[in-house]
């Protein structure tokens, strides 16, 4: 079967619910556990079907926004999801309740357990409404976003279309091109300004009435943080500014004297290299085509994941009217089916998407043999060990896309790694502040913004875009609207991933790809510094885990002649 086939049904919530209770009573009057545990694994079948439903509204809503059925069913599962859940808590209780805890604990990985554990606290049918309120105001966001048709160069574009603009060599398209964009922006001020003071109101309550302190800490919950906590996510942070900040400005300098702009703006940024970025060298077919050969080249195992995602149509790449911005990988359980989704637009983060997501995509491809839905991927920072890590293992194959420019693109891409790390940190220490201080107005709220991206990106100049310079670059950022404290995991999956870049390209260790695959077949079993530990990395919190790989990267780059490329 195709995607296009895989058929969706609206479930039937009465249905969902009348099991559950059978199954629930079933594990409440077990009289041994091996009884407890075959109803426990019923549960996992009937979540696995609910989430594939739920799933593929979810992917058939995000590539046409302007689908009045899938729009329908998205607003289905922002009412009915949090009574859902409302269920799953009830058999999570019933599991941790059962008189025979102690032998199911033992017979499950330690972060199914956990998950239920976490679920608990962070869930009570008291906050069904709010949690409702959450979702639909997330999926505002997402189609506020969508709804985006600039007028630009004769013609309507979307957001995602921009790409190649922002990146011309002509100073003058580069700065008309930003200003397009956010005028849109600037124009639908006042409804991001309310979609998000509604959000962070919204999760404060939420937060208080389940008896957290604030936001953060039900954050942490959500993102099941088993291992680590703000403390230690600040310390980190601190060692961000340290090492890496230093670099990263120093890389702006060198980008500078590269493209021969002595004061550079915020719309020079995107701009690398004085003839132009690097390019793939073909149209979409070619590089689904190279793609194909290089996950077939790279081991066995990913050239059976690639015929598997293109032969079953489980990528959405290209760029189109109503689509949502973005890209992301998902996971369709009951077709054993991961999905990648991504909006092309002809720039080099189209290799990258083929890298990244596919990366996402085959770690769950490799963790298919996990029944308990809630792990098949595990947590959203070791997933991104899992992508990131992806885009480093492929460089051997990178002249299959970008031919005479690859070095171009080694260079551009490794120095982008560490470029990336301050703003994620940003992005995070932002909603730290935010959530911290929820009476903040929208006003102070992009004060703060401008005050923490001036120590983490002292090299962004907006001078020249007074809506900028009062700080709501963030309003691009879905993660801040949609999904709270995920982006702080991209930087700490980025530092192990450089790790991997360096064990397997400096140190050329060939246990690296070793390691890489073990930790996508474990997948959710292993909880985030487990993980690390398999992987035979560093966990980014101990001191000194960034200085050494950032050391060898700031070497590596300037071995280059970067002025030549």
């Amino acid at each position: 079967m195709k995607f296009q086939e895989y058929t969706y049904e609206r479930p039937d919530f009465d249905a969902y619910k009348s099991k559950a209770a059978e199954i629930i009573k079933q594990i409440q009057s077990a009289d041994q556990a091996e009884s407890a545990i075959d109803s426990i694994n019923e549960m996992s079948e009937q979540m696995s079907s609910l989430e594939t439903m739920m799933t593929l509204a979810s992917i058939r809503h995000s590539i046409n926004t302007k689908d009045t059925f899938y729009e329908a069913e998205d607003q289905y599962w922002n009412e009915h999801l949090p009574l859902y859940q409302e269920i799953d808590t009830d058999f999570y209780r019933a599991v941790v309740d059962s008189p025979y805890y102690e032998t199911i604990e033992q017979y499950f990985p330690k972060t199914y357990i956990q998950n239920m554990q976490y679920e608990l606290q962070s869930f009570d049918k008291s906050v069904i409404e709010l949690l409702q309120k959450e979702n639909q105001l997330s999926s505002d966001y997402q189609k506020l976003i969508a709804s985006a048709e600039i007028e630009y160069d004769e013609k309507k574009l979307t957001l995602a279309q921009f790409g190649p603009y922002l990146q011309d060599t002509d100073r003058t398209v580069r700065r008309s091109a930003s200003d397009a964009q956010w005028s849109f922006f600037e124009e639908n001020e006042s409804r991001f300004d309310d979609i998000y003071d509604q959000l962070v109101k919204t999760r404060n309550e939420i937060a208080k009435k389940l008896g957290f302190k604030d936001f953060v800490e039900l954050g942490y919950i959500r993102m099941k943080r088993y291992d680590y906590n703000r403390e230690m996510v600040d310390v980190y942070r601190k060692q961000v500014l340290e090492y890496v900040v230093p670099v990263t400005t120093k890389l702006a300098a060198k980008q500078s004297n590269r493209i021969g702009i002595q004061n550079m703006k915020h719309y020079d940024t995107p701009l690398q290299f004085l003839d132009g970025n690097p390019v793939p060298q073909g149209d979409p077919d070619y590089i689904i085509k190279q793609g194909r050969k290089m996950y077939h080249e790279l081991s066995s195992e990913t050239g059976e994941f690639i015929d598997f995602m293109f032969d079953k149509e489980l990528v959405d790449l290209l760029s189109k009217e109503g689509k949502a911005g973005g890209g992301y990988c998902t996971y369709i359980p009951n077709f054993d089916s991961p999905f990648i989704f991504a909006n092309f637009n002809g720039t080099a983060g189209d290799i990258d998407v083929l890298t990244h997501e596919a990366g996402h995509a085959f770690q769950v491809f490799s963790s298919r043999w996990i029944k308990q839905p809630e792990i098949v991927l595990p947590t959203f920072e070791s997933c991104e060990i899992h992508s990131m890590s992806m885009e480093f293992f492929t460089y051997p194959w990178m002249e299959l896309f970008f031919k005479e420019q690859t070095e171009k693109y080694k260079f551009d891409h490794l120095s982008s790694a560490l470029r990336f790390l301050p703003y994620g940190v940003l992005v995070d220490h932002f909603q730290h502040e935010v959530y911290e201080h929820p009476e903040m107005t929208p006003e102070e709220r992009k004060s703060t913004w401008r005050k923490l991206e001036k120590q983490y990106l002292p090299e962004r100049d907006f001078s020249d875009n007074d809506f900028l310079e009062k700080g709501t670059f963030w309003f691009r950022q879905g993660h801040i609207f949609g999904t709270p404290f995920y982006y702080i995991d991209y930087t700490l999956a980025q530092i192990c991933a450089l790790q991997f870049w360096k064990r397997a390209l400096i140190d050329k260790d060939d246990q690296a790809w070793a390691d890489y695959l073990e930790i996508c077949r474990v997948g959710g079993t292993q909880s985030f510094l487990e993980i690390i530990k398999t992987a035979h990395l560093r966990s980014p919190f101990e001191e000194g885990s960034l200085s050494g790989v950032v050391k060898t990267i700031e070497e590596e780059l300037d071995k280059v002649d970067d002025t030549t490329l």
